[in-house]
């Protein structure tokens, strides 16, 4: 068996081939005692590790394991998804959206980290317990996608009112920043938790976008696990990437491309 693992800081992503065939799986990072257990008792595996908690979860194995840049990890992963997919891309952006996001160009088959954002995945689950006390990630998408984000969000088009805007007047000008002191006590949770989504989403698309432009590529491939069942984060993203010129990808498997990269150094 060939094992790659990807151990982040909320999730550990499990790549694994076994007579061929590929599997994958994922735990929380507080189950990384778990994780290495199973490595152990694994027969003569090929382990490769990556991730920021690699390293804490090496030390908990008593088999052979490599390490990899993370980042080179996610690179090849996300070439072996799109091989899978039969997609050819030779220049694009990949956008990896887990707790924080990390923004790359990929070109020439190398990659080059172009910046990334502390918004993502942990922003979501944060902002939205302190705003309504919810801690879990799926009852939060859940309520999201009920939700209008009419009431909190300021629009171009309230700011450009009685006149027609230079600029579409649904985009939102400012998160969080309408008339919020006259309706904050009515607000709902599935208002609040929709535009928290709305934040990180529209954050995240608008500097891939750019990012895009600076790698000279109009194609950004979003990967991540804020992603996982979050269909309203990925119509967000999506509405955005397009309205800014640019074409958005979501892979099969996304969340899991660190781990497969991990995964196929081992062949």
């Amino acid at each position: 068996m060939i094992v790659g693992i990807d151990a982040g800081g909320t999730l550990i992503k499990v790549a694994y081939s076994e007579n061929g065939s590929s599997q994958f799986t994922k735990y929380p990072i507080a189950e990384i005692e778990q994780v290495a257990a199973w490595v152990n008792e694994l027969d003569n595996p090929e382990v490769c590790l990556t991730g920021g908690k690699s390293g804490v979860l090496r030390s908990l194995l008593t088999k052979e394991a490599k390490e990899m840049v993370e980042f080179e990890a996610t690179h090849q992963g996300v070439q072996f998804l799109l091989d899978q997919m039969g997609r050819e891309e030779a220049v694009y952006v990949v956008t990896n959206v887990g707790t924080g996001t990390s923004i790359h160009c990929i070109q020439n088959n190398a990659q080059e980290r172009l910046g990334g954002t502390g918004v993502g995945g942990g922003t979501l689950v944060g902002l939205s317990h302190l705003l309504t006390g919810i801690t879990d990630f799926e009852e939060i998408v859940e309520l999201a996608s009920k939700g209008s984000r009419d009431r909190i969000d300021l629009k171009v088009k309230h700011i450009y009112e009685d006149k027609e805007p230079p600029i579409p007047g649904d985009l939102t000008a400012s998160n969080f920043g309408n008339d919020l002191f006259s309706v904050a006590g009515e607000l709902s949770k599935e208002e609040l938790l929709a535009t928290v989504v709305g934040l990180v989403g529209e954050t995240v698309s608008t500097l891939s976008v750019i990012a895009a432009r600076q790698c000279q590529s109009s194609t950004v491939i979003y990967i991540g696990s804020s992603f996982i069942h979050n269909p309203l984060l990925k119509e967000v993203v999506e509405t955005y990437t397009i309205l800014r010129g640019s074409k958005p990808l979501f892979l099969e498997n996304g969340e899991f491309s660190g781990a497969v990269g991990a995964m196929i150094s081992l062949t």
